[in-house]
């Protein structure tokens, strides 16, 4: 945790600083396949996901800059699923489910929210700082990774190029 609590730190002095905040297209690459339990314990894999453009979400409740975005996924996630656009939170937290549960109703929360384990931490990683965020395309491929927090507005024009290309 107190690792966690350092990058959390580190966040919210890089705006001033410039440091850690990057939004970046990638080479695509197969996104790593994950199976993890949602705060109610059924398991959520990423087969489920097949076909859609699929903003995965490394995060935690202690984390400012990450709850700082949060409204502005939930809004894009009703403004963009009938398009095929889901996104999918993996928390990081390491106080259990419950936090978690009572953070996605107190924040209305419309998509699905999965536990970390070190498989996934180690399949995306290294996780450099939270949040860190993944668009993956339709056939599973990365597209971009962001690291720290970035403005929704800014940051759905990334999404779009992915999930509404050019002649598409």
């Amino acid at each position: 945790m107190k690792t966690a609590l350092l990058f959390a730190a580190a966040l919210i002095l890089a705006p001033a600083t410039g440091a850690l905040l990057r939004a970046e297209p990638v080479p695509p690459v197969p996104a790593p396949p994950w199976k993890l339990k949602d705060v109610d314990g059924k398991v959520v894999t990423s087969d489920q996901f097949k076909g859609k453009v699929v903003v995965l979400d490394f995060w935690a409740t202690w984390c400012p800059p990450c709850k700082g975005e949060i409204p502005g996924y939930v809004e894009l996630q009703k403004k963009y699923a009938a398009d095929g656009l889901v996104f999918v939170g993996v928390s990081v937290d390491e106080d259990g489910p419950e936090v978690v549960k009572k953070f996605m109703k107190d924040h209305s929360v419309n998509y699905p929210i999965v536990m970390f384990n070190e498989d996934i931490l180690n399949a995306y990683g290294p996780i450099e700082a939270y949040p860190t965020t993944f668009i993956i395309d339709r056939e599973g491929m990365i597209r971009d990774k962001k690291l720290g927090a970035r403005p929704v507005a800014e940051y759905e024009k990334e999404i779009l190029a992915v999930l509404k290309p050019p002649g598409a």
